[in-house]
């Protein structure tokens, strides 16, 4: 596989396509569905078929990850920087921005990744508020 082929297929920023070449290639509609262009660096969107309450639920870990990530730095510990960095990561796989591309997956299965990452952070912090309400209808609870 060529350098270009293989920026195309990851998700760091330093991967990818270079500016002007990004720049320069207009995303097709398939591509605009899967990647968000930001200065010609290509992200991977959120997975859009996952149930609107699941993203917002991993949204908000998410962002709970990024400020632990910010307090670990400026407290210089190294330990609370892994654990939030972490948590950012399994937001993100969860979110399908992270991980195996989430349109090579069945439904199912996106939706089986989200929520598993989701109990897991729920998990990592003790629960956090309306757990239950978040995943219930989701196939997580109840036997649905």
């Amino acid at each position: 596989m060529d350098e270009s082929t293989d920026a195309k297929t990851t998700n760091t920023p330093d991967a990818r396509a270079d500016t002007a070449e990004a720049a320069e290639v207009p995303l097709g509609e398939t591509d605009a569905e899967r990647w968000l262009v930001i200065d010609g660096r290509r992200w991977r969107r959120t997975d859009p078929e996952l149930p609107a309450e699941l993203i917002e639920a991993l949204k908000s870990e998410l962002g709970r990850g990024r400020a632990g990530v910010r307090a670990a730095r400026r407290a210089d510990d190294d330990t609370r920087l892994s654990a939030a960095r972490r948590r950012v990561d399994l937001a993100k796989r969860g979110l399908g921005e992270r991980g195996p591309a989430w349109w090579d997956l069945s439904p199912i299965d996106r939706l089986s990744r989200a929520e598993a990452a989701l109990a897991q952070l729920r998990a990592s912090s003790g629960g956090g508020s309306g757990g239950s309400d978040t995943t219930r209808g989701h196939g997580t609870r109840g036997g649905h």
